[in-house]
């Protein structure tokens, strides 16, 4: 096992390799270094062009972080002794993945207004609110515990003290995931049964008229849902790695196993942020008005007149997300 997960030409002693219970392999470590500095660089690059300045703070902040994460795995695998890179690590990569899951809240709550708020047991915004207040509790409750943890390997009280404090934040992140996939899968067969939770919302301008809409599911739409989906599938399988890796503890053997960290932590959520680059919601939701230039509306008067509803004019609307 040791000359599978070492580069070097001859293997660290076993006490060299207590940290981690294996030494990072370097290759690998260097090749998830180059995948989301490379995917860092195009969210930002989408970010700026899309004028979408909410990805700063989620796509592009958890790939600079995932960047500085296994960074800290690729020193270790030159000074399997150090303890700081150790500690960088345990607490970037268990946080890392956060504000990319913060992203699905807000994407979905942007699809939930084109497709009609009232089908979905929320509205846009309050997912939004709900969710991210959930992932940023999430956040910090892990970045605690991997603090405690990593500053505290020559005490093991404090040591599982942490672990405990990183899963409860783990379990609280994949509970709220569950919840919010629930509630979406709810939206979306509402929507396509149309049976609205509640009333449309009924108005007289143009803004308050579109939350009364059927929105049309177009091919770009279509789209964006599936790389919404592809997203929230690679992020749970992440979260429930996470959860089994903490159960067992930092002794327990899935987490001093080095490939299936590679495989169900790395691995996912490299898929999440490079199907976030190409199924990108900057020209699959923001160009989603020109091909549909009319949408008709019920008019509430009397007479069950049909007015036209011009999708372009509510780009406003999406600028304000």
């Amino acid at each position: 096992m040791a000359s599978m997960n070492t580069t070097s030409s001859s293997a660290p002693a076993a006490d060299q390799q207590d940290f981690y219970g294996y030494v990072p392999n370097r290759d690998v470590c260097i090749t998830f270094v180059v995948l989301f500095s490379v995917s860092a660089a195009i969210h930002l690059i989408e970010a700026v062009y899309w004028r979408m300045s909410w990805l700063y703070a989620t796509a592009c902040f958890a790939g600079v972080s995932e960047i500085l994460g296994w960074s800290a795995r690729l020193w270790s695998s030159y000074s399997p002794l150090a303890e700081d890179p150790y500690i960088m690590q345990l607490c970037v990569t268990i946080i890392a993945p956060s504000p990319l899951v913060a992203a699905l809240f807000i994407i979905f709550g942007r699809i939930s207004e084109r497709l009609g708020p009232h089908y979905g047991r929320l509205t846009p915004i309050q997912y939004s609110i709900i969710f991210l207040t959930c992932d940023i509790i999430s956040l910090v409750t892990q970045g605690v515990g991997g603090g405690i943890a990593g500053s505290s390997i020559n005490n093991q009280s404090d040591v599982d003290l942490g672990g405990h404090i990183m899963l409860a934040g783990i379990i609280f992140q994949l509970t709220s995931i569950i919840i919010f996939v629930i509630l979406m899968m709810e939206f979306f067969i509402r929507y396509a049964m149309d049976k609205p939770v509640r009333p449309p919302r009924k108005g007289s301008d143009l803004a308050e008229s579109s939350l009364a809409v059927r929105g049309v599911l177009t091919r770009k739409l279509q789209l964006l849902i599936l790389g919404l989906l592809m997203m929230t599938a690679f992020l749970v399988i992440r979260s429930v790695y996470r959860t089994i890796e903490l159960i067992n503890g930092f002794e327990g053997e899935i987490i001093r196993t080095e490939i299936w960290f590679n495989i169900f932590d790395g691995a996912m959520v490299v898929c999440a942020t490079y199907t976030l680059n190409v199924l990108h919601p900057g020209w699959l939701l923001e160009s989603v008005y020109a091909e549909t230039p009319q949408v008709l509306l019920e008019d509430m008067s009397p007479k069950n007149s049909l007015v036209p509803l011009n999708f372009a004019q509510d780009n406003a609307v999406s600028e304000a997300w």
